[in-house]
């Protein structure tokens, strides 16, 4: 199990920095190589320099980007260095103005590029940084962080071979694709050829790699496999990746155990969370209160000043409690922060003038004993 989930966190396993992890999770990993290839259809790179699960989810959600981007243009300029690297040999050297001179090209029918713009620079910046983070390309004289201030710092590198491994190699061409959706519409079409393994792979990517799986009628396809093979999906899943799969009515989880978690997890111990759940709490009571009403789907769809009285009662009820910089944050940039929390766990969906609460908003809640909010009130 621990084989497992070393592949599940981790992007993966360069022999060269963790050799030690490499050769043991190696060793192990055949025993499990059925549940990868069979029940998630993930494909998993074996060789003398990398073990890499590819873990395609089941559906496109924005908290699987790259967290360390934060345009467009990075992904633009990564890719770009990508095609770049394919071209070099492994531990060819090369220099930043060669690089640059080939982001432009690559770019120029489809990106504006001019350095002379400090935001620009930032992002090649946030580009090579996650590529020497990943491995891809190592510094070896200078450093990435002065093309900040200006284009004419010189940087020397070395390629490392390994973004051979990077991107994915599906099983059609992408040429023409558009954006994540044209991904979804490939999938419905092999859905259409291979009925079975392509919905297996689904259900098991979402409860998997995703914080749950939601549906809004009793006809989806995909929450009737589910429930039928439940005790199946179930044994599986708690075998390899060590938890319980919990269903509801229009919605499923499946539950990490505590001595097993792997990756991100919610709740955990920081600020952020602790506050998520006591908004998920009060959110919770006015639900069945009636105070808000649920849709058949069991979502609930609540209006901004809605929740911004809910933060309110919260805060007046919990901050002696919170951190000080959620005892400090006004409301606005409260709900800003929670939202967004929110979003990244697949609680909520936002537009305008709603958000959209997920049934995952009543499933992890998280309330103070009252003698511990009198004992922190005290001590003020």
């Amino acid at each position: 199990m621990e084989a497992v989930r070393t592949l599940m966190e981790k992007y993966w396993i360069n022999k060269g920095k963790e050799k030690e992890l490499y050769q043991k999770t190696r060793r192990e990993m055949n025993r499990y190589r059925r549940f990868f290839t069979e029940h998630l259809g993930w494909n998993l790179i074996n060789n003398e320099r990398v073990l890499k699960l590819e873990k395609l989810p089941a559906h496109a959600e924005s908290f699987m980007g790259i967290t360390a981007f934060t345009e467009i243009r990075d992904y633009c300029i990564f890719c770009a260095l990508l095609i770049f690297l394919e071209d070099k040999e492994d531990g060819e050297q090369f220099l930043l103005s060669e690089l640059v001179a080939m982001v432009e090209a690559q770019l120029q029918e489809s990106l504006e590029i001019d350095w002379t713009m400090f935001h620009q620079r930032k992002s090649l910046v946030r580009a090579l940084h996650f590529a020497e983070e990943r491995g891809l390309l190592e510094v070896y004289e200078g450093s990435s962080e002065n093309v900040a201030n200006g284009m004419e710092h010189e940087v020397l590198y070395e390629n490392t071979g390994l973004s051979r491994y990077f991107a994915v190699n599906f099983g059609y061409s992408i040429s023409n694709f558009k954006s994540w959706r044209d991904f979804e519409k490939e999938q419905m079409k092999e859905l259409e050829t291979d009925r079975g393994h392509v919905r297996t792979h689904r259900v098991y990517r979402q409860l998997a790699s995703a914080p749950g799986m939601y549906w809004d009628s009793s006809e989806n396809a995909d929450s009737i496999y589910l429930k039928n093979q439940r005790q199946w999906i179930g044994k599986y899943l708690g075998e390899y990746l060590g938890g319980s799969l919990h269903i509801h009515k229009n919605a499923a989880f499946f539950v990490v155990e505590e001595e097993n978690r792997f990756g991100e997890v919610h709740p955990r111990e920081n600020a952020v969370s602790e506050v998520c759940l006591n908004v998920c709490a009060e959110l919770r009571e006015r639900i069945i209160d009636q105070e808000v009403k649920r849709r058949a789907d069991d979502c609930v769809e609540i209006s901004r000043e809605q929740f911004r009285e809910v933060l309110s009662a919260c805060k007046e009820e919990c901050q002696k409690a919170w951190s000080k910089e959620f005892r400090e944050m006004t409301l606005l940039k409260l709900e800003d922060v929670i939202v967004a929390y929110m979003k990244s766990w697949m609680m909520a969906k936002e537009t305008e003038e709603e958000i959209l609460l997920y049934p995952a908003v009543g499933k992890l809640t998280g309330v103070y004993p009252r003698e511990f909010l009198e004992r922190e009130e005290t001590y003020e």
